[in-house]
């Protein structure tokens, strides 16, 4: 099977090691949160955070840190402006000090300003359960109405631009914060929060960078990295843009999968890869994410399996059970588990791709307590225990087939 993984935010989670343990996970996905952008991780702090996943009470947990997502990029990387060469050096020196410490697998994003974003944190399921979920028109009034920013309303179209006027006219100044919160402070494994003013700011700083311009800066950025990536063995993984198209008039350089085959082609190397996390290429139509574990398996370091269902709109969406939504997950797993074969029948010492399920409904008692939104512990078991079973099948059916 691929290596089941579990995304964790360190101690201050609200879902523990040893709650981890619980799940059939035996590697742990996490990051040095607590450091700001662009500053080494040393050794020391890096052997930290693999004493505190290892060991419970002095006691050893079975788990190891597998993957780190992430060691995020600056903006000033991305702009290509003030200590940009001085951010890269010392993000060359993190993979270095991973490396030492056993860490060989690195998710990073190449998004300008925000991460991932979504507009409802707790969007109730005909069952009762709660899903993350984007609503364009909400997103929409959010940017024309809240944030003002500047040409906005050259982004929309007169139908959504009067859409989001009426729903912003309806909104109580409880919900416009709700709003605010959910999109700009900061989701779980995001790199900043903002307020609205800082947000504008930040927007501001790309108004002549083009989609274009940020692919050379990403291209230069893993010219420079990529040898040290591979110097230490060090497989380096891009996630997708989340949504997967631009918002608030920035550029998006990894939403298709032209994209991502344009990414690993700028450093032809091992070391140089992708995220597949099928939650946030999933609600571009048209997307065929089977295929794409096919056509760019070779370069995989790390898979995020999540689905979504694309609304009526289609450009609203929210995040289904990890077997339903708009995706079958079959021809998926199943040709990430003949990658893996192919890699072994070549010898590859990465053979074992990790993942993870990603994200998962807050249900049954999780949806009494406080916990990370996406990251509730309950339905993500759920959603592990649902994608073991289906590689468990896809297995046997090869090896069968094989004695055949």
């Amino acid at each position: 099977m691929m290596e089941q993984t579990w995304r964790w935010f360190g101690p201050d989670d609200p879902v523990t090691i040893n709650d981890i343990r619980q799940t059939g996970a035996t590697g742990i996905v996490t990051a040095l949160h607590h450091i700001p952008n662009g500053e080494v991780w040393t050794v020391e702090q890096i052997q930290q955070r693999c004493h505190e996943i290892e060991f419970s009470h002095g006691h050893p947990t079975g788990l190891h840190w597998s993957v780190v997502e992430s060691v995020p990029v600056t903006e000033a990387i991305k702009l290509r402006t003030g200590d940009y060469l001085r951010h890269i050096e010392q993000y060359q020196e993190t993979l270095e000090n991973l490396s030492k410490c056993g860490i060989k697998t690195v998710c990073y994003n190449f998004m300008p300003v925000l991460d991932w974003t979504r507009t409802d944190l707790a969007f109730e399921m005909p069952d009762g359960s709660k899903a993350l979920r984007f609503d364009a028109v909400d997103f929409s009034a959010f940017d024309l109405f809240i944030l003002k920013r500047p040409e906005s309303k050259l982004d929309y179209s007169p139908q959504l631009y009067d859409e989001a006027h009426r729903r912003f006219s309806s909104f109580s100044p409880e919900s416009i914060k709700r709003l605010t919160d959910n999109i700009i402070a900061g989701l779980p494994g995001s790199e900043e929060g903002y307020t609205v003013h800082q947000l504008q700011k930040a927007i501001d700083q790309y108004q002549q960078i083009s989609s274009e311009q940020l692919k050379e800066h990403l291209a230069f950025f893993l010219q420079q990295v990529i040898p040290t990536a591979q110097q230490y063995g060090i497989r380096m993984a891009i996630h997708p843009d989340d949504p997967p198209w631009s918002l608030l008039g920035l550029p998006r350089i990894a939403s298709t999968e032209a994209d991502l085959s344009d990414i690993i082609d700028m450093a032809d190397s091992p070391a140089n890869g992708i995220t597949l996390c099928c939650g946030s290429l999933g609600p571009r139509k048209g997307i065929d994410l089977a295929g794409l574990a096919q056509r760019l398996g070779h370069r995989i370091n790390f898979v995020h399996l999540r689905n979504t269902s694309l609304e009526a709109d289609q450009r609203s969406f929210y995040e289904a059970d990890h077997l339903k939504g708009d995706h079958d997950m079959f021809p998926i797993v199943r040709n990430l588990l003949l990658e893996q074969l192919r890699r072994k029948q070549e010898g590859r010492c990465d053979h074992c791709i990790p993942m993870r399920p990603d994200h998962g409904h807050q249900i049954l008692d999780d949806i009494n307590k406080k916990t990370n939104p996406g990251y509730s512990c309950i339905g993500r078991m759920k959603g592990l225990a649902e994608l073991r079973g289906l590689m468990t099948g896809i297995e046997q059916s090869l090896t069968m087939s094989d004695a055949r």
